[in-house]
């Protein structure tokens, strides 16, 4: 892994202030989330973060395998960062209680961080491209 890439993606997260997660069960089905922030830790650490819905963090339960796509559509440019969750960390709290949101419907209460471990890095975009690292 490039940590110029690695950097080059985080730096383009920022821009576009989200980046998209995706997970899978110990089955294999698939699911994406959206997340807000992705920050550099080390050479080949990031923080992820987000209200994550339940099967996300069900899916990290029995498969710490996770993908992490930042795309800007406009210039087709981006990045999927494929790794390892290593620790997943509450970081804030709901009571329960928002006026807005109909009592049936179901929202995450715990915002949470992942801590991946990167360990390989591939363009993306809408254009062809290769899936080898770059």
């Amino acid at each position: 892994m490039k940590p110029e890439l690695l950097n080059a993606a985080v730096k383009l997260a920022e821009k576009l202030e989200h980046v998209f997660v995706a997970t899978a069960d110990s089955s294999g089905t698939p699911h994406v989330a959206a997340a807000g922030e992705l920050k550099q830790m080390s050479k080949d650490h990031v923080t992820v973060s987000s209200w994550f819905c339940p099967g996300t963090l069900a899916n990290l339960e029995n498969n710490r395998r996770v993908s992490m796509v930042v795309w800007d559509a406009e210039s087709d440019k981006g990045y999927q960062l494929l790794g390892r969750v290593e620790k997943v960390e509450d970081i804030a709290i709901l009571n329960g209680y928002l006026p807005e949101i109909d009592e049936t419907q179901v929202v995450p209460q715990v915002e949470e961080k992942l801590l991946v471990r990167v360990e390989k890095i591939i363009a993306f975009s809408h254009s062809p491209h290769s899936d080898l690292e770059e």
